[in-house]
């Protein structure tokens, strides 16, 4: 202290420079150091490690909804490709149907008129013949009648 009286400073007056301060400035220094080496380094390794967990979490997350979005696009077309098929085979389905429908009603019909046709020739033979044995019957009627009336003479 009285190495600092030599340069004007008086004890107990307002700035007293003397040991303490810069005993406090070499505290502040070190207590800066400890707390860095102590505290804020591995604090701020975290902080920095958490960001770049962030980060790159983040950037997988874009990753994935673009590939998400991809996909989800890819099946829309599948899906509509599929329906599309699945339309066409209806629609082949019901053409091959209609068409088999259509062989039915025509060979139904071919058959119907054909069988109609085997039964008009069948009743017309059965109505020849029928007319044929009436008109035989007439004439063996008709000559037992001419022969009753020309014996009863």
């Amino acid at each position: 202290m009285t190495s600092l009286l030599l340069f004007g400073a008086s004890e107990g007056g307002l700035f007293d420079f003397d040991a303490t301060l810069p005993l406090m400035a070499i505290q502040v220094v070190v207590l800066t150091f400890i707390l860095n080496a102590l505290f804020f380094k591995p604090v701020g390794r975290v902080v920095e490690e958490r960001e770049d967990y962030v980060s790159t979490s983040r950037a997988e997350a874009k990753k994935k909804l673009a590939e998400v979005e991809k996909l989800e696009l890819d099946l829309r077309n599948q899906l509509k490709a599929a329906r599309l098929d699945a339309q066409k085979v209806i629609n082949e389905a019901e053409q091959d149907s209609e068409k088999l429908y259509k062989e039915a009603l025509s060979l139904a019909t071919s058959e119907a008129n054909a069988s109609r046709e085997e039964a008009r020739r069948e009743i017309d033979s059965q109505r020849e013949n029928a007319l044929n044995q009436l008109k035989k019957e007439a004439d063996n009627l008709g000559d037992l009648i001419i022969e009753r009336l020309l014996a009863a003479k």
